[in-house]
C-alpha cells in the first residue's frame, strides 16, 4: 500500500527491524513500540477495505462511483425485455362514448355505426370508505326494547376495518416506513387519524395470528434438501443484537437473538437436527451441525481481493480467476460438471494452493517464544489459504452437485431488508418489536416467493385463511 508516495509495508518492516536491532531499549518501551506498530497495521488494513475486498456494503465505499448510462442506450428496459405496460381491460369502471359530429360528414355517402375504437386512461382514487351500521330498535308499550345485533367484527361506536390494518402493517413491515410517516400517510391521503399505538397494536395482532405459520415454516425448512443461513447485527434498544435467517428459494424464517452462535441456532429450532445441505459463510458454529456444508464463494472472492490488494499475494488473484472460471463453466454445463471436467478443475485448484504455500508460508515455529502454547498467529491471507485447503469439498461442492449455488446470496438477500429497516426507521425499541418484524417479514417474504402478493397475504390472514401453497385448512 502506498500513501503519498510512501511505501507503507516497507516502512513498517524497516521500523520493526530497527526496534529488533536496538539493544538499549527498555522492555517497557519496546513493548509499547511493538503495540503501536500492531495498531498502525490494523488501522492500515481497515483503511484499504471496501465492498470489493470485504463484507462492507457498497454505500460505505469512499468516493464511490455510481454506474451511469453511457448515453448509447435508450432509457428503460434493454432490447428483448418484455417489460411492464398497460393492457386494455374488458370491464372498465366508466365508459364515455364519443360521437362523430354528423355535420362534418361528407354529403355524398351514407354512414352507419360499425363499432368503436377503444382507448383507456388508468387513474387511481385514494379515499376513505365509512360504513355505518344502523341497528333497528324496537320498543313495546311497556318500554321494553329489542336491538338488532351488530356483525361480530363491529364491537364499538367507531373502529378501524381490516383494510386499514392491512395497509398499515404492509407499510410498516414491507415498505419499512417509520410509524410517524405512516400516521402522516393516513392523515394526508385518507383523512383518517391513526396513532403510533394503533399501528403497533395492528402489528402485534398480525404477529400473534402468525404463530401457526412460524411452526409450519420451521417444519418445512427442516425437510428441505438445501438451506441458506446467515446472520447480521441489529440494534435493539441501543444494544447490539443479531438477526438470523434460515431460508430456501421458497421459504424464509427470520429471528432476532442476543447471541450469534449455537444458542441462537437452537432457539430457531431448525438447524440442530438438519441433515441436508447448508450454505453459509464459514461461521464456525455452523460446523457443529450434522449436515453437509457449502461455503459462500462471494466471501472468498472478496477475501482473495483483499489478499491481492493489501498483501500483494499473487496466488490470491489466480485463485479468484479460477473460481470465476469454474462458476462460468458450471453455468454453461447447466448446473453441474461431469466427472472429467470436475477433476480437471479440482487438480488446477490444488496446484494453485500448492504453489501458494511458497508465497504465503505458515509462521516459523522457531519464532515461538519460550513457554508460548497454542497455534501461532497467522496473517489473514494465510488463514484464507488454509481454509481453502482444508475445506476444499465445501468450496467446490457447487460444481459437482446440481442446485448447489456458488454463493450464499439467497440468505443475504433475505437478511438485507432487516438492515434497510434499521437505516430507515432506526433501532428496534424492544425485543418484542424485533420479533414482530421478523415473523411478519418471514411470512410476507415466503408468500412473495410463492407468488402471493403482500397485500393478498395479509388479507387472507384477516379472513382467517392461509395461502394455498401452505396446504393448511383454516
Amino acid at each position: 500500500m502506498k500513501i503519498e508516495n510512501l511505501e507503507v509495508e516497507q516502512t513498517l518492516e524497516k521500523v520493526k527491524k530497527q526496534i529488533e536491532e536496538e539493544k538499549n531499549l527498555s522492555p517497557a518501551l519496546r513493548a509499547s513500540l511493538e503495540l503501536l506498530l500492531t495498531l498502525v497495521t490494523l488501522l492500515l488494513n481497515r483503511l484499504g477495505l471496501n465492498s470489493r475486498n470485504s463484507s462492507k456494503p457498497p454505500s460505505s465505499d469512499p468516493n464511490r462511483k455510481k454506474k451511469r448510462n453511457n448515453g448509447n442506450n435508450n432509457p428503460g428496459a434493454q432490447k428483448g425485455h418484455t417489460g411492464n405496460h398497460l393492457e386494455l381491460v374488458d370491464d372498465p369502471d366508466h365508459v364515455e362514448s364519443l360521437k362523430v359530429d354528423r355535420a362534418t360528414l361528407p354529403t355524398d355517402g351514407t354512414f352507419q355505426c360499425i363499432g368503436f375504437e377503444r382507448r383507456q386512461v388508468f387513474d387511481i382514487q385514494i379515499s376513505r370508505v365509512v360504513t355505518e351500521y344502523q341497528a333497528e330498535i324496537l320498543e313495546d308499550e311497556r318500554g321494553r326494547r329489542v336491538v338488532a345485533p351488530f356483525p361480530d367484527p363491529v364491537k364499538v361506536k367507531t373502529q378501524y376495518a381490516s383494510g386499514v390494518k392491512i395497509h398499515s402493517v404492509y407499510m410498516s413491515n414491507f415498505q419499512l416506513l417509520p410509524y410517524k410517516r405512516i400516521e402522516e400517510h393516513f392523515a394526508d391521503q385518507f383523512d383518517i387519524p391513526l396513532s403510533a399505538g394503533s399501528i403497533y397494536n395492528f402489528n402485534k395482532e398480525v404477529y400473534e395470528r402468525l404463530a401457526p405459520f412460524e411452526d409450519w415454516v420451521k417444519r418445512q425448512l427442516s425437510k428441505a434438501l438445501l438451506l441458506h443461513a446467515d446472520e447480521t447485527g441489529i440494534n435493539i434498544g441501543g444494544k447490539r443484537k443479531w438477526l438470523h435467517v434460515v431460508c430456501s428459494a421458497t421459504l424464509t424464517l427470520l429471528m432476532p437473538h442476543d447471541k450469534r452462535g449455537g444458542e441462537a441456532m437452537a432457539a430457531m429450532g431448525v438447524l440442530p437436527e438438519y441433515t441436508g445441505t447448508l450454505v453459509h459463510d464459514h461461521w464456525k458454529p455452523y460446523y457443529q451441525l450434522p449436515c453437509y456444508h457449502v461455503l459462500c464463494n462471494a466471501h472468498h472472492l472478496r477475501e482473495l481481493e483483499r489478499a491481492w490488494e493489501q498483501d500483494q499475494q499473487q496466488w490470491a488473484k489466480q485463485m479468484q480467476t479460477l473460481l470465476l472460471e469454474i462458476n462460468k463453466a458450471v453455468d454453461a454445463a447447466g448446473g453441474v460438471l461431469n466427472t472429467t471436467q470436475a477433476e480437471a478443475f479440482r487438480e488446477r485448484y490444488r496446484q494453485r494452493l500448492k504453489a501458494a504455500q511458497t508465497e504465503c508460508p505458515p509462521p516459523d515455529e522457531s519464532q515461538r517464544k519460550k513457554g508460548q502454547r497454542g497455534r501461532l498467529k497467522r496473517s489473514k491471507s494465510r488463514n484464507l489459504l488454509e481454509r481453502l485447503i482444508q475445506y476444499e469439498e465445501d468450496v467446490l461442492r457447487f460444481m459437482v452437485e446440481r442446485d448447489v449455488p456458488f454463493t450464499n446470496n439467497q440468505g443475504e438477500r433475505d437478511l438485507r431488508m432487516g438492515k434497510v429497516q434499521q437505516k430507515i426507521s432506526g433501532c428496534f425499541r424492544s425485543q418484542l418489536g424485533a420479533k414482530m418484524f421478523a415473523r411478519i417479514r418471514s411470512y410476507l417474504s415466503t408468500c412473495r416467493k410463492n407468488g402471493v402478493s403482500s397485500e393478498e397475504a395479509l388479507r387472507l390472514l384477516y379472513e382467517g385463511r392461509w395461502p394455498e401453497f401452505m396446504g393448511i385448512a383454516p
